[in-house]
């Protein structure tokens, strides 16, 4: 499989490759390989519950077009724009707000590259911190409820969405706060690090309360009527994700060419997620008829490194995997081999999705390959100033803030289950 990857061949094609080649050795029989085909494509994805997939990518799609993140800046960056190292603040802050709606890390990343990035860097905040945060922050995206990463699990280990996004809220506010106490930290002990609040006389003026009314009120109504229908027993994920769709259209009417560039966009996410469960259904399936996951568990009884020791190798893999990997081809990778062994353990696999998410998440801001990374750069453009070391530099600090959280629900699991 690393072979394959670190040749250049998609995931998905990989793990659909092995499992056809190994399903056909192992049975010395390839008709039993193309039923299993068959069988995979139409059972992985035909549920309702994948529904939730295509929708939640609209309605984040639709909330960057609709313009709804940069009210929302504007209004945070007013409260802190006197700080050095405020506006960071602010785009934490947003993106937490953010996260509630799309669950989509990169998107986060590319629409704050633009609304955060320039006026950050226009008050005196040093560029690698201001992508730095940018890339930190994105990743709340796939944290805090809703989040596509949850789905994908939810899938994996046939556990239910709505369980996983309510796990979800805690740690993801925790790793929120942990942001902010770093960045003020920062600018205590690392003024040179953050920059210097530059003496800027024309800064943007302030808004007036009834700006700040009709710019937040979108935002208020959109995170209401989308985790306010999860929560309330409305709607299930998938509605709500048409609700949430629907409501940032009506935000703003967009013309046909517009929406129909938004709607290519969600088919080419969509069809790349789906494509990668297939190719992990099969992979499942290859694994079971290998006999693997039980050799596996047998191999870590005789091991003696218990179900903690297990759950801390399978982190240590996702993280090292993150530097090549996106993160759910990570999740569908990893998991079919372990989870039949945790399962057996008694491990909780709400914890273990945390904590998952946690771990793949620190993939998308470590060299040689943090896709966040790529995707801010990718949108500064190339006239930029910024250099890709710069962007990675700036994120490690938040990558370690990142780990550390990730230690933190390892030792107290009740983080991730104490609102269930």
């Amino acid at each position: 499989m690393l072979v394959l990857v670190y040749s250049g061949m998609h995931i998905a094609v990989a793990l659909t490759l092995l499992s056809y080649v190994g399903v056909g050795l192992l049975r010395d029989n390839f008709d039993v390989v193309g039923n299993m085909l068959v069988l995979a494509f139409e059972d992985s994805i035909s549920d309702y519950l994948f529904g939730v997939v295509p929708l939640f990518v609209l309605m984040g799609l639709l909330v960057s077009v609709a313009g709804i993140r940069r009210d929302m800046f504007q209004v945070v960056a007013q409260m802190f724009r006197k700080i050095a190292g405020g506006l960071g603040i602010a785009t934490v802050a947003v993106n937490a707000v953010f996260a509630a709606i799309t669950g989509i890390s990169i998107a986060s990343a590319a629409v704050f590259t633009k609304v955060a990035v320039p006026e950050m860097i226009k008050h005196g905040d040093a560029p690698k911190f201001s992508v730095g945060v940018v890339a930190g922050s994105s990743v709340l995206g796939m944290l805090i409820p809703p989040s596509l990463l949850f789905i994908v699990y939810g899938i994996l280990t046939e556990l239910s969405v709505g369980t996983l996004f309510i796990a979800g809220v805690i740690p993801g506010l925790l790793l929120a706060a942990a942001y902010c106490i770093g960045i003020v930290m920062m600018m205590r002990f690392a003024p040179g690090y953050i920059g210097k609040l530059s003496q800027v006389p024309e800064l943007p003026d302030l808004l007036t309360s009834g700006e700040i009314l009709s710019k937040i009120t979108p935002i208020i109504l959109l995170v209401t009527l989308v985790l306010g229908g999860i929560y309330g027993g409305i709607f299930t994920p998938t509605a709500a994700g048409a609700a949430g769709a629907m409501g940032a259209l009506i935000k703003r009417r967009l013309s046909w060419t517009a929406f129909w560039s938004v709607l290519v966009q969600m088919g080419h996410i969509t069809a790349s997620i789906c494509i990668l469960i297939i190719g992990a259904s099969l992979y499942s399936r290859m694994l079971a008829v290998s006999g693997m996951p039980s050799w596996l568990g047998t191999a870590v009884a005789e091991a003696g490194i218990g179900p903690n020791g297990t759950v801390l190798l399978l982190l240590l893999a996702m993280i090292v995997l993150g530097t090549i990997l996106d993160s759910a081809s990570i999740m569908l990778l990893t998991l079919p081999i372990v989870l039949p062994v945790l399962t057996n353990s008694g491990v909780d696999l709400v914890w273990l999705g945390v904590l998952s998410v946690l771990a793949v998440e620190i993939g998308l801001l470590t060299p040689p390959f943090g896709i966040a990374v790529f995707v801010i750069k990718s949108t500064l453009g190339p006239d930029s100033a910024v250099t890709l070391g710069q962007i990675f530099r700036g994120a490690t600090p938040f990558a370690i803030i990142m780990f550390a959280v990730l230690l933190l629900i390892f030792m107290f699991p009740w983080l991730a289950t104490a609102l269930i």
